[in-house]
């Protein structure tokens, strides 16, 4: 999806919330900002950051950011990419979106928006980018079908980098990182391969006759609520996916 056809350069809304790849919305933004006279480098009214997990410190900082007068007589832009909120900053940042500064804009890139809260959402024009699923519903596919052993191998894919996650989470003072790349967290990915197995899912029980137990989608939703807790283990929650999913 092309999040040009929702960008108004008329009637510019104070916050946007795109769901997708940073990668591929951030080179848009940018374009659309400069052909609108928005400077995107050597202006001190332009901020582009990127967190993991944005908390309560950071959403306080923003805010602080937020409310100022611009150093020009132009727009003052927030281009924040975060992969999760922990639900104190989303408390703090509520407040600001409900209350828009003039000539203040923000746009919000997330590539999963599951963990916002929905008055949160409502306060932004929300875009979606997400591609079709297809790719990984056959992989989701392949797993159910997979014995425990090859699926606990399968989903290292989702801890490779979780000890460096961890390490950064449980740091005294986190600050934002700026990067090149798309920078998906394991906890980002395992909630993700967890969306396309339930769909996966539930295609298999719709085409059996027999009644099947599917208390096993209720064990999802509580690894999806862990997922959010920084700290939690990527690697025995999704372990535990593995055991509760049956083979069909």
């Amino acid at each position: 999806m092309n999040i040009l056809e929702h960008l108004d350069k008329d009637n510019l809304h104070h916050a946007y919330l795109i769901e997708g790849s940073r990668n591929e919305i951030l080179p848009e933004i940018i374009s659309f900002l400069e052909e609108i006279n928005i400077k995107t480098s050597a202006n001190p009214d332009f901020y582009d950051i990127a967190y993991d997990n944005l908390k309560i410190d950071d959403a306080l900082n923003l805010r602080a950011f937020g409310t100022e007068k611009s150093f020009s007589t132009g727009k003052k832009v927030f281009v924040i990419s975060a992969n999760q909120f922990t639900l104190d900053a989303q408390g703090v940042l509520l407040k600001m979106f409900e209350e828009p500064t003039l000539d203040t804009h923000f746009f919000l890139i997330m590539p999963d928006t599951a963990a916002l809260l929905k008055t949160v959402i409502s306060r932004f024009y929300f875009i979606s980018t997400k591609p079709e699923m297809k790719d990984a519903i056959k992989e989701a596919e392949k797993f159910i079908s997979m014995k425990l052993a090859d699926r606990i191998e399968f989903l290292k894919i989702f801890a490779k980098t979780e000890k460096d996650e961890d390490e950064e989470s449980t740091s005294p003072q986190p600050s934002p990182y700026q990067g090149e790349g798309d920078f998906e967290s394991p906890r980002i990915r395992a909630s993700k391969f967890l969306n396309a197995l339930e769909v996966a899912l539930h295609r298999k029980i719709l085409s059996k006759k027999t009644d099947i137990d599917t208390s096993f989608f209720k064990h999802f939703f509580k690894v999806r609520e862990f997922l959010r807790q920084p700290g939690s283990s990527v690697k025995s929650l999704m372990e535990s996916v593995a055991i509760v999913v049956p083979n069909l």
